[in-house]
């Protein structure tokens, strides 16, 4: 999904975004963020703030994820149009390696590296599909239906075994087999659901909706959903702390970040971002820092998970959207 930026606030907003670097003590590491408007990623020494690379990619890049180890980014470039791509990154030496070009499978968005860092489960929101590709060699090794519109974002198991995707288009969430590239069935949720992820063990599967501002939680094992929050505007995205006791929900039209207790589902607080339009979300693997671009202000804020308060902010390229985060510096 994109913002609509003046020219006028597109120049404030880099203003803005250079003038408001606040270092986080003892927090270094590197950043990647996708730059929808311009077409590129940024690659930034998060202790510095300073940009080491911004490098090209396809049309509209909207997620990004890391591999393990923090050396390889892969980037869904879902505005490349009848020519789907994605754009592979060697973070350490600061380059695009490869472009993978994704064939029939147009609208390249929800993107997860499976176990073993060689492969990526990538949603084909426009074909209805998720596509698993080999990111050394760019080669497709299946495609798996998920047979309902509107396919966006996609939550693996930590096994790599089950994927669930959020079918804006049909109101449902669909449940795949990764290993024998079937689709398994469909659950309907709270309409237009985007937002998804998945716990460790596959047991929740929560889901946010943007019609009804609902954030709902299916369990697998019976098939029920349950609702855990309301009124979030448009529950940009579901992230889960390493520890798993807490849901990080960023509200992208209410310009605020909620949190809640998993197991309680009770909110535990919220931030306020007035007009900064939050929308990727990553956080340090020690579960210390939420690191969250911010849309129309061409930042990343950093907030301190202890406190849950903001901590400071990062420069960053024009409309970022997708965000990852290894704790390697790459100087």
């Amino acid at each position: 999904m994109r913002l609509r930026l003046t020219t006028v606030s597109i120049a404030a907003n880099v203003l803005l975004a250079a003038a408001t670097f606040a270092q986080v003590p003892g927090l270094s590491g590197t950043l990647i963020v996708t730059n929808k408007g311009p077409a590129t990623a940024t690659i930034i020494d998060v202790a510095t703030g300073q940009a080491l690379a911004t490098l090209p990619t396809g049309n509209g890049p909207h997620e990004v994820v890391l591999s393990a180890n923090g050396r390889t980014a892969v980037v869904t470039d879902y505005g490349s149009g009848s020519t789907p791509t994605l754009t592979v990154i060697d973070v350490s030496a600061k380059r695009v390696v490869r472009t993978i070009s994704l064939g029939q499978y147009t609208r390249p968005h929800g993107i997860v590296y499976l176990p073993g860092d060689s492969l990526v489960a990538v949603t084909s929101e426009s074909t209805q599909n998720v596509v698993i590709v080999a990111v050394p060699s760019g080669e497709i090794r299946k495609a798996i239906p998920t047979r309902h519109a509107g396919s966006h974002m996609v939550g693996v198991t930590r096994d790599g075994r089950r994927a669930w995707t959020g079918d804006i288009g049909s109101n449902t969430v669909s449940e795949l087999d990764i290993p024998s590239g079937t689709y398994l069935r469909s659950i309907d949720v709270p309409a237009q659901p985007e937002a998804i992820n998945v716990t460790p063990d596959g047991r929740e599967v929560w889901v946010g909706s943007n019609q009804t501002g609902k954030v709902s939680v299916v369990d697998p094992a019976t098939g029920t959903v349950t609702t855990a929050a309301e009124g979030v505007s448009w529950p940009y995205r579901v992230l889960f702390t390493p520890d798993m006791s807490t849901v990080v929900l960023p509200d992208l039209r209410n310009h605020e970040v909620r949190f809640l207790e998993r197991t309680t589902r009770k909110e535990l607080s919220r931030i306020s971002l007035a007009g900064a339009g939050p929308q990727g979300v990553t956080m340090t693997p020690d579960g210390r820092y939420l690191l969250e671009s911010l849309s129309t202000q061409a930042r990343v804020v950093v907030i301190d998970m202890r406190t849950r308060a903001v901590a400071g902010y990062i420069p960053a390229g024009e409309t970022p959207d997708g965000i990852a985060y290894t704790p390697n510096v790459y100087r």
